[in-house]
């Protein structure tokens, strides 16, 4: 039988003359009612301690209510994309990092090309990731852009000269796309006819910077933020931040500072009507 133990973040703080209090992995401070039992027996069997395990119907009580509240556990760890296959395209400053943070939290990494992409459609338990060091060339996400509408996750981020932009994770239909991040950015700048432009590539050449050691961890940690977010299905309690699936986030590179921004997804307009051409009598 597997012991339980207090979850992860959890713990159990004594107050000197008072009932021992318990400090959520959300780091609130709930008092702790042990009733008849020892709340020195309820420590015991929360912990790695050794020695018997102590037992009594009042302790399984207390063991089983940590237990619904999510604050005790039982078993090992599950790292939190066990089960989840992330397929990684793009550029390898970006990529190497984003699969060894991945992998440590339990996920399957995949190397993949630009022409897996529909291959890979409908895989529920699938995520696939595009990493550049540039802007993204004209036509080059549009068929990832259709993996959400057939559940398969897809996130991916991009540069254009200092800054990173981390897109917003996509895994169901009607979620942001990258055509939708592109027309909501085209929307907030007075310089739209400037931005398309350097979209569609008239500019000078690149001149970095390029993604560092320290810079390429931090957005391979965010994005794998993002994946086990995905994973989880929803943002953990007490969240503060914007959700995964609706927030836009820049990285500048030169700092290593973070902003956020929210965005929403572009709804589908009907095409406006041809004008009917009457012919003179």
């Amino acid at each position: 039988m597997n012991r339980s133990r207090l979850a992860p973040g959890a713990g159990i703080v004594t107050v000197p003359g008072d009932r021992p209090v318990l400090r959520t992995s959300e780091g609130e401070f709930l008092r702790i009612d042990t009733g008849r039992a020892d709340p020195g027996e309820l420590v015991d069997r929360l912990t790695a301690g050794e020695g018997e395990r102590p037992h009594s119907d009042e302790l399984d009580r207390l063991i089983a209510a940590f237990e619904e509240a999510g604050h005790a556990v039982t078993g090992p760890r599950r790292p939190p994309l066990t089960g989840r296959a992330v397929h990684l395209l793009g550029d390898p400053v970006l990529t190497g990092p984003l699969s060894r943070s991945a992998a440590a939290e339990g996920a399957e990494v995949h190397p993949a090309t630009a022409d897996d992409v529909a291959r890979l459609a409908g895989k529920r338990n699938a995520a696939v990731v595009w990493c550049l060091d540039s802007p993204v060339p004209e036509g080059l996400w549009t068929a990832a852009d259709r993996l959400p509408a057939r559940h398969t996750a897809w996130l991916r981020c991009h540069r254009e000269g200092a800054h990173t932009w981390i897109e917003p994770l996509a895994s169901a239909p009607g979620d942001i796309t990258s055509a939708h991040v592109r027309l909501r950015r085209l929307a907030a700048t007075a310089a739209h006819r400037e931005l398309a432009a350097y979209w569609a590539g008239h500019r000078t050449p690149d001149t970095g910077p390029h993604p560092t050691e320290a810079s390429a961890a931090l957005i391979a940690a965010l994005l794998t933020a993002d994946l086990i977010a995905w994973a989880n299905g929803e943002p953990p309690r007490g969240a503060t931040t914007l959700p995964a699936r609706r927030r836009l986030r820049r990285v500048d590179l030169r700092d290593l500072t973070v902003t956020e921004h929210p965005v929403l997804p572009v709804p589908e307009v009907a095409p406006l009507p041809v004008p009917v051409t009457r012919a003179k009598a």
